[in-house]
């Protein structure tokens, strides 16, 4: 079964056979209808508004500044070819150093390279479109589109040209299927030539920018090693050269530094939702990339930071080695993972015990006096206990057996009476002095014996009332004044402490 790219290629064979079999025009027609649409070419190139050549709509190659510093990039290039890459050491200040300066000066002139291929892929494009002009929308880079305008020209079956090497096998199908059925007419020869000296412009500002960033790379780790260790010789080089120099972006705060190179994009009809603001040089290096987007701003914060403090670092000559800047790349990317870590598993609360009431944790006189009141009695706890290897006594109440538990077990004659335990309530000493001063005045005289009583039995009057401690206080009147004192039986009444 045949492919879907052997069926292309079969179409393709059929069209160029059918082309083959219609009437050949001379060449020496074909050359004046050439020459017919020449001036039909440039007019139309005049009404659309595109430049007569390349030269007129480009000028940056031509410039001097231009080919001073491409001449001082290749020799540079050179002498560190063969001096081995290692440069003398330069002891004065960073500022004055020549291999910064050129480096300052190619960070510009990068960024002039970048806009003049935009100004020269249009050209190209425009000037092209009479020819195929469906070839601007399948390919869309700058350089890929000038080398497949460069190996197509006038030709007029793609499927003769060699396209291999300059765009993928799909691509390079969808370009030949769509070639074949164009609309478009050949170039003049005239015109043709400016066109290729348009892709040829394109091609040698894409290989000057690469030389430019061949030696960024190869002189950024004598400048700002530590800068380069974090994010890259080639972001610390444009970091570099959009700040004016290292000095420069030291003196810049972390939040400018985040933005350096920031572009505002015109999205006009277009949401802003998906539009990322505040996207400058550093968000291209790997630490940000590495990163999920939506924790791509706070990564840029923390680099941002990071770069800041080496940037001083390396504005000081504080550590030539780069070994600082190595140390920080490692510790921002162990914040990151810490980031992308997923938060802890939420334990499971244990529950209450259900039916169970909450402790009672109040205290004070009131509470006891309430545990006092509704708490349980001794014959209750007696009842509710049972000895080991005895039967307990039981008794039918209505329908239901009650048991007895110790109840009555150690009482003599089986009463179920429990000996009430004497509580012993302690007194403070001002409540003992006054319960003692009661006593002694007849207030309050403690414990009294069971036996005495105010009803007595006389011969005269038979049974009358008399105060029991009558005979008490005339016995004490009875006694001699030094009976009290000089009597065996007498104490001190106070001690005098010497």
């Amino acid at each position: 079964m045949a492919t879907l790219a052997e069926s292309f290629m079969a179409d393709l064979a059929d069209l160029s056979d059918d082309s083959a079999s219609d009437d050949e025009v001379p060449q020496e027609q074909q050359l004046d209808g050439n020459d017919l649409l020449m001036p039909d070419a440039e007019a139309a190139a005049k009404r659309s508004g595109v430049a007569a050549s390349v030269e007129d709509a480009a000028h940056l190659t031509s410039s001097k500044r231009y080919n001073s510093v491409m001449a001082q990039v290749r020799e540079a290039l050179a002498g560190g070819d063969e001096d081995g890459g290692e440069p003398a050491a330069w002891t004065g200040s960073s500022e004055d150093d020549p291999t910064y300066k050129l480096l300052v000066d190619c960070n510009q002139l990068a960024v002039d390279i970048d806009n003049e291929l935009v100004t020269v892929h249009n050209w190209v494009r425009d000037a092209y479109r009479a020819r195929f002009p469906e070839l601007e929308s399948l390919v869309q880079h700058p350089v890929d589109y000038a080398r497949v305008v460069a190996a197509i020209g006038n030709q007029g079956d793609i499927t003769d040209v060699d396209l291999d090497g300059v765009l993928p096998s799909a691509t390079i199908m969808v370009v030949s299927v769509t070639a074949s059925t164009t609309a478009g007419l050949p170039l003049p020869h005239t015109h043709l030539h400016k066109v290729l000296a348009g892709c040829a412009m394109t091609l040698q500002l894409d290989g000057d920018r690469a030389d430019i960033l061949k030696l960024v790379q190869t002189k950024m780790g004598r400048i700002a090693p530590n800068l380069s260790a974090v994010v890259g010789t080639a972001i610390a080089a444009q970091l570099m050269g959009v700040a004016g120099g290292l000095q420069a972006l030291s003196q810049m705060p972390a939040c400018n530094i985040q933005v350096l190179g920031a572009k505002k994009k015109n999205a006009a009809g277009f949401g802003s939702i998906s539009s990322q603001p505040h996207q400058g040089f550093i968000y291209n290096c790997d630490l940000i990339q590495g990163v999920p987007p939506a924790m791509r701003p706070q990564a840029a914060r923390i680099v941002g930071s990071k770069v800041a403090l080496q940037a001083r670092v390396d504005a000081a000559a504080g550590d030539p080695s780069g070994t600082q800047g190595a140390q920080m790349k490692d510790s921002i990317r162990e914040k990151l993972e810490k980031l992308q870590e997923p938060p802890p598993a939420k334990q499971p609360k244990v529950l209450a015990a259900p039916d169970m009431e909450g402790k009672k944790r109040r205290g004070g006189k009131r509470f006891r006096k309430m545990r006092e009141r509704y708490g349980m009695t001794d014959t209750r706890k007696a009842a509710n206990r049972v000895n080991f290897n005895q039967a307990e006594e039981e008794f039918l109440d209505g329908d239901e057996m009650v048991g007895l538990g110790t109840l009555g077990r150690n009482a003599a004659g089986g009463r179920l009476r429990v000996a009430v335990k004497t509580q012993k309530q302690k007194l403070s000493a001002k409540t003992q002095k006054r319960a003692k001063a009661y006593g002694a005045h007849g207030l309050g005289s403690g414990a009294v014996s069971g036996l005495s009583s105010s009803l007595a039995f006389t011969p005269v009057q038979g049974i009358e009332l008399e105060n029991p401690n009558a005979k008490r206080d005339a016995d004490a009147d009875l006694k001699s004044g030094t009976e009290s004192y000089f009597s065996e039986y007498s104490g001190f009444r106070s001690i005098k402490n010497s």
